[in-house]
């Protein structure tokens, strides 16, 4: 059979249009005036792949149909009608093309002569836009002649934990969408009557900023779109500022000396690469440490940073409890965040549960007066984050010239460390990392110093 037409739409077109429809426009007509994409989801898109991949291995033997790039889909529809032809039982990356509408499946599998198929997430569980999404694969696949006796999201596991080999078959789980999809048909019919419309008229969708732009998930054109809008990142007054003396010196009179200033980073994975690791789970590599022994007495640093990714957790626990003594109280900006970490930590190392335990008896949230209202600035803006709080109680512990200047940032240059080779950026990128979580214990100690002063 011959190749077909170059198609109107794609999977990922039509979800953005199903979004919103001035960004299929801009995609389609402008996409020189798309947003920078940053290295955090740039490494967040590499793990969807790296997933799609290894789901592979799990659905052993299959053809892979993939295109050799994107301007050769068509290519790859005729592939894919060619292994169905010829009795292929798994075909990894299948496409089908109907009425204009290009649609690939991860995985599709036969078995006695009926097709599965299996659409890849490396989240999870099953949200709202993997269903729609499932809904045009199954509206394109079965208008192509094949009859689907099932469809799944394959997504990951959040309760595999790690041990040895990885286990495919506890890493993924199927859930079956089936009849779900089936009732959005009429639904999907119609959308892409609408997205087709649009895109003939050629003219750029009248729509103002709103909700859809975040939902489900964060628009590329963003920029553009606020230009357009007129709108511009301003200061919007919150009130007066709030300063509660008494709840303040409460605050402070729980402390007990040594005062030791902790920060945590962690980097994750959607895969578990260590033994102890699940689906996501935030890995600790790295703590700055700042050591007060009495009220305005000098402060001491300690720090560790792990070697890469794939170091012994134990070392960093042992560290961490050697660093922090045996009493006094640990301040930490947003309790939660440690707190799960250690219990997660105390959980994997049991010869250390005790320890453990005791740290997180002295954990102190710093983050509590601000939260509270105690203290408060309406140069904060309504927020209590530790960034929002320094720029306005110190705006001098400024974080923009640092090369690395926030928590997902750390979290992806850690990450990445091992892709490079060059001796001298490695160097440079774990000074960086050191500097900025110096600088979050520092800044912490100097919020405490600022309220002591309100007293």
């Amino acid at each position: 059979m011959p190749l077909p037409e170059r198609h109107i739409l794609s999977k990922s077109t039509f979800m953005y249009g199903n979004q919103c429809l001035k960004r299929l426009w801009l995609h389609k007509f402008n996409p020189t005036v798309r947003d920078e994409q940053d290295e955090a989801l740039t490494t967040l898109f590499q793990s969807g792949t790296d997933v799609g991949l290894l789901a592979q291995k799990r659905y052993y033997g299959g053809i892979d149909a993939s295109p050799i790039d994107a301007f050769h889909y068509q290519q790859s529809v005729y592939d894919t009608a060619n292994l169905i032809t010829r009795g292929a039982k798994v075909i990894y990356e299948a496409a089908f093309q109907f009425d204009g509408i290009l649609a690939a499946m991860d995985i599709m599998v036969k078995r006695k002569d009926k097709w599965y198929a299996y659409e890849v997430k490396s989240s999870t569980g099953v949200r709202e836009p993997y269903l729609q999404d499932a809904a045009l694969q199954y509206h394109v696949i079965t208008n192509s002649g094949i009859e689907l006796e099932d469809i799944f999201i394959l997504h990951l596991n959040n309760r595999y934990v790690r041990k040895g080999e990885l286990d495919l078959q506890q890493l993924f789980t199927p859930t079956s969408v089936l009849e779900d999809v089936r009732n959005r048909q009429l639904g999907i019919a119609s959308k892409i009557m609408e997205l087709k419309t649009m895109l003939r008229t050629r003219e750029l969708p009248t729509i103002s900023v709103g909700s859809q732009c975040n939902i489900p998930y964060s628009c590329d054109f963003q920029g553009f779109c606020n230009k357009e809008a007129g709108i511009v990142p301003d200061m919007p007054n919150y009130g007066q500022p709030i300063i509660d003396k008494v709840g303040i010196a409460e605050f402070i009179g729980t402390l007990e000396y040594p005062l030791y200033f902790l920060d945590l980073e962690t980097w994750s994975s959607a895969v578990p690469e260590q033994d102890g690791q699940w689906p996501y789970r935030q890995m600790p590599f790295q703590f700055s440490l700042h050591i007060q022994n009495e009220q305005a007495g000098e402060v001491q640093h300690k720090a560790y940073l792990a070697k890469s990714k794939d170091s012994d957790l134990l070392i960093f626990v042992e560290e961490l409890l050697q660093s922090l003594g045996n009493k006094g109280s640990i301040l930490v900006y947003n309790k939660a965040f440690e707190n799960t970490r250690l219990r997660e930590l105390k959980v994997q190392f049991e010869q250390h549960e005790g320890a453990i335990a005791t740290i997180q008896d002295r954990l102190i949230d710093l983050m509590t007066t601000f939260r509270n209202k105690q203290y408060y600035l309406p140069a904060m803006e309504g927020s209590y984050s530790i960034k929002q709080v320094l720029l306005a109680l110190l705006p001098e512990q400024d974080y923009t010239e640092l090369l690395i200047g926030d928590g997902g940032e750390a979290s992806t240059a850690f990450y990445n460390l091992h892709k490079n080779q060059d001796v001298g950026v490695v160097a440079e990128i774990r000074s960086a990392l050191l500097e900025y979580c110096h600088l979050d214990t520092l800044s912490m100690v100097k919020i405490l110093e600022k309220l002591r002063n309100e007293i």
